[in-house]
């Protein structure tokens, strides 16, 4: 008996029935006429749930459901999850959809409601955005129908238990992969770029365009074509592109819903293939109390899928991060000079002069870009005009500590370290820009 009530359910229609029923015989004590019309209506109400329950209980399957979900979800990102609903009524229902979607996204209130017609299905689509990686687990598919009285419900349920990891930010990826492939980079990065010299390896020679660079006129080639013509040279190939990543404590501070330590991680991904696309070798490695996450910097087929999963299992406690231990190890496994891409945050001055031997260590041997990240909350705080005391203090505080960021960039640029100071959500495309500076520039 209790297996066959529990797809059985009373909706609130009903209720506010009952509800005006009893309000009704409450005024037909005062008005006495109204007794024998308040029972045709009390009538009229049991009938209707009767029939309402006939209609909808008769039919064994009422109505069908099914999700389909992604292979993997990509962090950061909106994902789509769609749904195919199938109404074998022969009547039009009305469904109310409630798909028990992961625990990480605390969505208590999440409901779809829709009108089906007679016989027929359709297609709906949500999205879903993850801010942690991890595995998202799907629990079950739960529809619930009413046909045109709305008094009782059927339930309908489906065992869609289902499990998607969240990957690093795939979707970015691929945005700015087809970019790398059309060599249309340039469109997102940097505009303008002043070269400081050339590299070795010649291309070909072309015609002369209003631009180029008139010390790389070819004269014999003028001279036999009657026309300019210059010489152009390719970028050197096969340099190491090491994105290093800081998982400790300063990475935490969260941004729209994803860690600093997540930004980076999708920004580490995007440029890792953006060198693979330039004919670069491409590695990681991820450090907190010591250095993980190794992959070593090659150019091979798999070479991003193995970045792809060793970038999805990087997990950290968020600890102190240990310096010394990171400059140690690279100084120990990475002897060909390369592009280290430094992915941390310095608050203060004095946080910066605790790391600065080390890291000075790294940039005599290396090209070293420190990526660090404004606090984006303190703009509002200084914008807003200050009306007390309190509000003023706060807003020169705040104006100190972004000053301070400013500060840090200097200090490092003089000791020739090369540093990029973003927001995060425009790390990925401000990191791509300074690697397009540093392989038109040749300084590697």
């Amino acid at each position: 008996m209790l297996k066959r009530l529990k797809p059985f359910y009373l909706q609130n229609r009903f209720f506010y029935a009952c509800i005006g029923v009893i309000i009704l015989f409450v005024f037909s004590f005062i008005f006495p006429r109204l007794f024998n019309i308040v029972k045709i209506v009390l009538l009229l109400l049991v009938t209707l749930t009767v029939l309402d329950i006939i209609i909808l209980f008769t039919a064994k399957n009422g109505v069908k459901g099914e999700r389909i979900v992604p292979e993997k979800f990509s962090n950061g990102d909106e994902n789509p999850v769609r749904l195919i609903i199938q109404n074998f009524y022969t009547f039009s229902v009305f469904i109310n959809i409630i798909d028990e979607i992961p625990e990480q996204f605390q969505a208590r209130d999440f409901s779809i409601s829709r009108k089906l017609n007679a016989s027929s299905s359709s297609e709906l689509e949500y999205k879903l955005r993850p801010t942690e990686r991890g595995e998202y687990h799907f629990g079950k598919l739960n529809i619930y129908v009413t046909s045109v009285f709305g008094l009782v419900a059927r339930r309908f349920w489906y065992n869609e238990a289902a499990m998607v990891p969240t990957y690093p930010s795939f979707i970015q990826l691929r945005k700015y992969d087809l970019l790398a492939i059309s060599n249309n980079l340039h469109q997102y990065g940097i505009k303008k770029i002043r070269k400081i010299g050339h590299t070795m390896e010649f291309e070909q020679i072309k015609d002369y365009v209003l631009g180029d660079d008139l010390r790389t006129i070819n004269w014999k080639a003028t001279a036999k074509r009657n026309q300019l013509m210059v010489n152009q040279f390719q970028d050197e190939k096969s340099q190491p592109i090491y994105s290093i990543i800081d998982k400790g404590r300063v990475m935490k501070m969260p941004f729209e819903g994803l860690s600093l330590l997540d930004y980076a991680i999708n920004a580490a991904l995007v440029i890792s293939n953006v060198a693979l696309k330039k004919h670069d070798k491409a590695g990681i490695l991820a450090f907190s109390k010591k250095v993980e996450n190794i992959v070593v910097a090659e150019r091979r087929t798999s070479q991003m899928n193995l970045i792809l999963e060793t970038l999805y299992n990087v997990s950290t406690d968020f600890f102190e991060s240990d310096y010394s231990r990171l400059y140690a190890d690279v100084k120990r496994n990475i002897t060909h000079r390369s592009l280290m891409l430094l992915y941390t945050n310095f608050e203060t001055l004095d946080s910066l002069h605790r790391q600065l031997p080390y890291l000075k260590g790294i940039a005599k041997n290396h090209l070293l870009v420190v990526i660090f990240f404004k606090n984006t909350e303190l703009n509002s705080l200084i914008s807003e005009p200050a009306e007390t005391v309190q509000q003023a203090y706060d807003k020169v505080i705040a104006e100190k500590f972004a000053f301070e960021k400013r500060l840090i960039v200097n200090e490092l640029q003089k000791y020739g370290i090369q540093s990029i100071l973003t927001e995060p959500e425009h790390l990925t495309i401000d990191t791509i820009n300074k690697y397009l500076e540093i392989k038109a520039r040749g300084l590697l």
